[in-house]
């Protein structure tokens, strides 16, 4: 499966990844028990600076950001059709927020690291007799299977986009649907032999 990870190393890199996943848990939850405007476009200005900064990102980081832009644009004018400004602009400013700080999370956090992360915060429940090595790695497979399936989608659009002069839309559905059974069953079946059972 194709990853956003960057192996260029960049000033992000350096960082404990423990320590960005905590930065984006509490920055997420701050942003949604303020709806002063101020902060949430100084959150949404910094998150691009950081996203930025990393330099050249990964084609599937570039188009899901681009995603992301036009779905931000499309919320905040759907409530300026409703005369809620206020709150179109604050939902698109979370939305653009967490968007890049999770791609620039992702650009800068490999699987590995993130699987030690889960495995640390999830240590206390091995004490109650649960796999937590198993539950760390299904929390890291699941993001790693957001990464391919944004991917994959953009990939599939693109290709449709070549071919019709538009974007695919729900058509595209069956396809991703399919693609991603195929590399869940190959990525299932990798981990079967690999664990002996």
């Amino acid at each position: 499966m194709q990853s956003l990870y960057l192996e260029q190393r960049t000033w992000l890199h350096r960082w404990v990844p423990g320590l960005k996943l905590l930065g984006l848990a509490v920055t997420g939850s701050v942003l949604f028990l303020t709806e002063e405007l101020l902060v949430l476009a100084l959150a949404a200005g910094v998150s691009t600076v950081v996203f930025l900064s990393l330099g050249r990102p990964a084609p599937g980081a570039r188009r899901l950001v681009l995603s992301v832009l036009i779905a931000a644009s499309l919320v905040a004018g759907f409530h300026a059709c409703l005369d809620q400004v206020t709150l179109g602009l604050a939902s698109a400013a979370r939305l653009l927020t967490m968007t890049m700080l999770g791609v620039s999370l992702s650009m800068s956090t490999s699987h590995t690291e993130m699987l030690g992360v889960f495995e640390r915060l999830l240590s206390p429940l091995g004490c109650l007799g649960f796999r937590v090595d198993r539950i760390s790695l299904q929390l890291a497979l699941m993001i790693r299977f957001t990464e391919h399936f944004f991917i994959q989608w953009k990939r599939l659009d693109d290709a449709h986009r070549v071919r019709t002069g538009r974007s695919g839309g729900w058509r595209l559905i069956p396809p991703l649907s399919i693609l991603m059974l195929v590399a869940a069953r190959r990525v299932g079946d990798a981990l079967q032999l690999r664990m002996g059972k």
